[in-house]
């Protein structure tokens, strides 16, 4: 009995040793403060799913401000979404490097749906989102704008043009042209630039985005003399067949029709002009970039189509030089309007801030009154790739000057 107890008190103290080995070995490493201060790479890119959130180079004494995105990552207008996210990631990260204030993105799918956009915003709100860059779209973009307003949140849009986004908030601010700032700009270039003489319109009547420029163009082409021969109107629902349209614009002798709509829609116009055998100059606005990256589109039947944009990537500035390059070996093409206004809503916050002594704890609130006091102010003013001297009204629209684009052997390039 007395060898046997001895055996059993030997196991014991072997299994009590090897427990305490076993928690030993769990206990936890000290931080390598270093290396969580080295930027970091995203968690996902925006061209690939639901969500995009980027990882600042911080460290416990330089937590990062929270910027929220929305825009579509997927769906229909992903071209537009993608591109802004892109952008804004490349701006995120390269403010990060220089080792001062800090950005966090995070950059949510709402697929061009108002519904999923107030969602999106909802989770962002829920994450602790100090700043917005978004909405991206209009139609999400005036639905947004409303929360941001009432929570007080700031918010940059890159490209939801529309006046209702901005109407009657303070805090709500456009980096791209205005629609009605578009439809007067289209119908100055056209005149002054002898495009046409006869003009056909074709225009969404369902869509604020294209209401709003079509409704401006005509008033502006009315006081330039413009002869306006035929307009006409689709929505959502109808847009896959414009043979109607189309001939009322040939049998009036129409030699230029104005597109103030989307690419996707524009680039049905093209193809079916092309069948038919009408070749008039096709006249459209911001809404038509990205049709040269659209799937299965033939993009010899863009050739010469003009639009005006705030960006063109074959300027020969270092700026978007340096953009351009950048964004083709991230991404694997030549980046879009969107794109760049992404890159410079992000740039734009942080130029307006870098002086400032806002932190990671400075609350949503105080950083809505402290941006509306700078954007507004009158003394702020912004260089980047969409624009020169760029200032802000207190309505929120923005002071730029467009640039005429036009599509030559696949790539946009300047006409000015």
């Amino acid at each position: 009995m007395k060898r046997k107890s001895y055996f059993t008190f030997v196991v014991a103290l072997m299994l009590c040793l090897a427990l305490l080995t076993g928690c030993a070995g769990n206990t936890a490493k000290p931080t390598d403060t270093a290396e969580s201060a080295a930027p970091s790479e995203s968690k996902t890119e925006p061209s690939g799913g639901q969500q995009t959130e980027t990882e600042p180079g911080t460290s416990t004494n330089n937590a990062p401000i929270k910027l929220g995105g929305i825009g579509p990552l997927t769906g229909g207008a992903a071209v537009y979404g993608v591109a802004v996210a892109n952008g804004a990631k490349i701006a995120v990260d390269e403010i990060n490097a220089l080792g001062g204030m800090q950005f966090e993105l995070n950059f949510q799918d709402d697929e061009h749906d108002a519904e999923k956009s107030v969602n999106a915003y909802n989770v962002l709100k829920d994450w602790g989102m100090q700043i917005l860059v978004g909405t991206v779209t209009t139609t999400p973009g005036i639905a947004v704008s409303t929360e941001v307003y009432n929570d007080r949140i700031f918010a940059l849009t890159p490209s939801a043009s529309s006046p209702a986004v901005i109407e009657g908030k303070d805090n709500v601010y456009q980096m791209c042209f205005s629609d009605p700032n578009q439809g007067i700009a289209s119908a100055q270039y056209i005149q002054d630039k002898g495009l046409g003489t006869k003009i056909a319109v074709i225009y969404n009547n369902g869509c604020a985005y294209s209401t709003g420029i079509y409704e401006k163009f005509v008033s502006e082409a009315e006081t330039k003399n413009l002869e306006i021969v035929s307009i006409t109107t689709f929505t959502d629902d109808t847009a896959n067949d414009f043979s109607v349209q189309l001939t009322e614009a040939q049998n009036a002798g129409a030699d230029l029709v104005f597109l103030p709509i989307y690419y996707q829609p524009a680039s049905l116009i093209l193809s079916q002009a092309n069948a038919m055998g009408y070749e008039p100059e096709f006249f459209g606005v911001d809404g038509m970039d990205g049709i040269l990256t659209m799937k299965n589109f033939d993009t010899t039947l863009a050739e010469g189509v003009m639009l005006l944009t705030p960006f063109a990537a074959d300027a020969t500035d270092d700026l978007t030089v340096a953009f351009v390059e950048k964004y083709s070996e991230l991404y694997g093409e030549v980046p879009n309007q969107f794109a760049a206004d992404g890159y410079d809503s992000v740039y734009a916050i942080y130029e307006a801030l870098k002086d400032s002594d806002v932190t990671a704890e400075t609350s949503p609130s105080d950083l809505c009154e402290l941006l509306i006091d700078i954007f507004s102010g009158g003394d702020f003013v912004f260089n980047g790739l969409t624009g020169e001297n760029m200032t802000w009204s207190k309505l929120g629209e923005v002071a730029k000057s467009p640039k005429g684009m036009v599509i030559e052997n696949g790539v946009y390039v300047g006409m000015d």
